[in-house]
């Protein structure tokens, strides 16, 4: 499959999108381009909450590589995927694409900086991160609510992203018992029943 190496800057502005084309959608209404602008967009999808998970792998020189991503997803139990997606304009894409296994680390709710960690655009987000070693001698990261070792099953274009399947060939569970929520642009707790 061919990767996806260019993807349109999203249009912030009415002029910018204003010579977009339409897209008609199954029930007769269309979607115009110029109706729709990303930042709202954006916001109405921050509306619906999100666990926060960092996918690790080694890259083609063997050094750790992590991102921090929301979009993971369960696919299929029999056979197990999952999925998730890397925008086209990372620096890791090709890293990803092309790696036999990368893992899932679900993280928890105390991993905060974790996240903040492999959000940033530095070089070596592994510093002072505690990692053990995954199938494929992927980093698995330490405290996590779960784990998903997984190899490269299948690729998509997914408009700006790519979108990768994952087999999961190994999986186990960690003992926080909170996981790390991201909704309406900021990390959340989750709030306990009060008659639980």
């Amino acid at each position: 499959m061919r990767l996806p190496v260019a993807f349109l800057e999203c249009p912030d502005t009415a002029a910018a999108i204003a010579e977009l084309p339409s897209t008609a959608c199954a029930d007769d209404l269309t979607l115009t381009a110029r109706d729709l602008v990303c930042r709202d967009f954006r916001d109405a999808l921050g509306s619906f909450p999100t666990g926060v998970t960092v996918v690790t792998a080694l890259a083609p020189d063997a050094s750790p590589i992590g991102v921090t991503i929301s979009s993971f997803n369960s696919v299929s139990l029999d056979p197990p995927l999952i999925l998730w997606s890397l925008s086209c304009a990372s620096p890791s894409l090709a890293a990803f694409a092309q790696a036999g296994h990368y893992a899932i680390n679900v993280l928890a709710a105390d991993q905060q900086w974790i996240s903040e960690c492999f959000a940033a655009r530095e070089n070596d987000r592994f510093n002072g991160v505690k990692v053990s070693k995954g199938l494929g001698g992927v980093p698995l990261i330490e405290g996590c609510s779960a784990w998903f070792e997984c190899s490269n099953e299948a690729q998509y274009p997914g408009g700006d992203h790519l979108i990768l399947v994952g087999r999961v060939h190994r999986f186990s569970r960690g003992d926080a018992d909170e996981p790390l929520i991201f909704h309406g642009g900021r990390y959340r707790k989750l709030r306990h029943d009060a008659q639980g």
